[in-house]
């Protein structure tokens, strides 16, 4: 067992520790906008959908119900502009960070192989590589890798934790130079709903793809969009014979998404009001950090889309990290994202309003 965890980094958040204790003592108590994860409620519907699925004693199928990729399969052709997806272009998951930290390994990579992924980045690609003792490499622009090797190329737009958004143009010149050197592309478009001061694209659009999904393949998740980060409800889009492949393996492996929360999906992509109504929350709590910590001398880079600021005061991340937990606000130091980050912190505005608003006059 040693072996396969000697393999992987220290668990980031454990660091963050001592620095949550700080915030914690804060005499009107902590703002958590480390972690980014949902505090508002499911939306109704969806809660029904799961409840009128509860009573399902047999065993759900890995590639999901009729219902469920029908359901997939209409909201990326409404919404990302994917007009030839079909049921063999989806396949759910459980949840999105599994498919990260696993695919590679489903994928049969190991040692001598080599996956790449953005300079400043989520975490997991890394574990994923180093789980199935492939290399990890990083890039600033992915073509400009040496693709001898490269067997797993990572995109991810809109940015976690960044917020940056390849536009349209750079996501047709990626996609080609892939398909050039028989690299499979996976885009994690996990925060697409969530452009702020860019619209994100998805690589299955018709005009980055050409209508053909061949070497690229999006992942989804449900957790931000619909706050349903605790139904670990998502799923992946694109190359057909990448997807088969994969439902062959998770099937072996029994990977299936629990049928109420098929259901509960099924309920979540047929709704666009909850997502929009998300969105104006999300949208003034962004507007009020942001000028509170303008106001306080950070600087804001990126942050176009997502659920993060990205933001510096020019001095080491962990420095900030404590002047904010003396504040009681706990953030999330760049480093997590890669040495790039060493100078910047990730704050999240996923906290309720009273929370964001108790950060707003702290930071003033």
């Amino acid at each position: 067992m040693a072996a396969v965890s000697d393999r992987l980094p220290a668990f980031p958040w454990d660091k963050l520790e001592p620095y949550k204790k700080t915030a914690a003592a804060h005499p009107d108590g902590i703002v958590d906008l480390s972690v980014g994860t949902p505090v508002d409620p499911v939306p109704q519907l969806i809660r029904q959908a799961l409840i009128e699925a509860a009573d399902s004693p047999g065993y759900p199928t890995v590639w999901g119900t009729e219902a469920l990729r029908d359901a997939i399969t209409g909201w990326l052709r409404g919404r990302l502009g994917a007009s030839a997806a079909g049921h063999r272009n989806v396949l759910p998951v459980v949840g999105s960070k599994e498919l990260v930290a696993w695919l590679p390994t489903q994928l049969g990579l190991g040692a001598g192989d080599k996956v790449a992924y953005p300079r400043l980045a989520y975490p997991t690609y890394e574990v994923g590589a180093r789980l199935c003792g492939a290399e990890a490499v990083v890039y600033d622009d992915p073509t400009e890798l040496d693709p001898a090797g490269v067997k797993l190329l990572w995109l991810n737009s809109p940015s976690n934790p960044t917020g940056k958004v390849l536009a349209k143009d750079e996501l047709v010149r990626i996609v080609a130079w892939a398909r050039e050197h028989g690299i499979l592309l996976f885009s994690d478009e996990c925060y697409l709903e969530l452009g702020w001061e860019a619209e994100p694209v998805s690589v299955l659009h018709d005009d980055v793809c050409g209508g053909s999904y061949e070497g690229i393949v999006a992942v989804h998740s449900l957790s931000k969009r619909s706050n349903l980060a605790g139904y670990r409800a998502a799923f992946i889009a694109g190359d057909a014979d990448v997807l088969g492949e994969l439902l062959e393996i998770r099937k072996h492996g029994g990977m299936m998404t629990p049928a109420p929360v098929q259901a509960a999906t099924v309920a979540a992509l047929g709704d666009d009001r909850h997502v929009a109504e998300q969105r104006e929350r999300y949208a003034a709590r962004r507007a009020a950090l942001r000028a509170a910590l303008e106001a306080h001398g950070f600087r804001v880079e990126h942050s176009e889309a997502s659920l993060y600021l990205w933001v510096t005061r020019d001095e080491p991340c962990w420095d900030t990290v404590a002047h904010l937990a003396d504040l009681g606000i706990l953030v999330a130091p760049g480093d997590f994202y890669g040495e790039a980050g060493a100078r910047f912190v990730r704050v999240a505005f996923t906290a309720t309003d009273e929370r964001v608003e108790a950060a707003v006059k702290r930071l003033g």
